[in-house]
C-alpha cells in the first residue's frame, strides 16, 4: 500500500512538473526532484492513511507474540516439572 501511496504521488507530481506547475529542478536533476518532493509527501500521508492497517497488524503480532511466549513458558514449566 505504501508503494501504492508512493506511485500516486510520483506520477502526480510528474504531471505537475509536466504542466509547468512545479520547477522543473536544476538540469538534468527533474526524476531526482520528483523522487526526493515524492517521498516527503507519501511518508506523511501513508502514516495518516494506513493507520488503521497498522494498528491491525501490531495486534496481531502482538498476539503471535503473547501465543509464543506462553508456549514458552509451559515448555519450561515441563522441564521443571520432570
Amino acid at each position: 500500500m505504501r508503494i501504492g501511496i508512493f506511485a500516486g504521488c510520483f506520477f502526480a507530481l510528474w504531471g505537475l512538473v509536466y504542466v509547468g506547475a512545479l520547477p522543473r529542478g536544476l538540469g538534468d536533476s527533474n526524476l531526482l526532484w520528483v523522487l526526493v518532493l515524492s517521498v516527503v509527501i507519501s511518508a506523511p500521508l501513508s502514516f495518516v492513511l494506513l493507520r488503521k492497517q497498522r494498528d491491525a497488524m501490531s495486534e496481531g503480532i502482538a498476539a503471535k507474540v503473547d501465543r509464543a511466549k506462553s508456549k514458552l513458558e509451559s515448555n519450561r514449566s515441563q522441564e521443571d516439572a520432570l
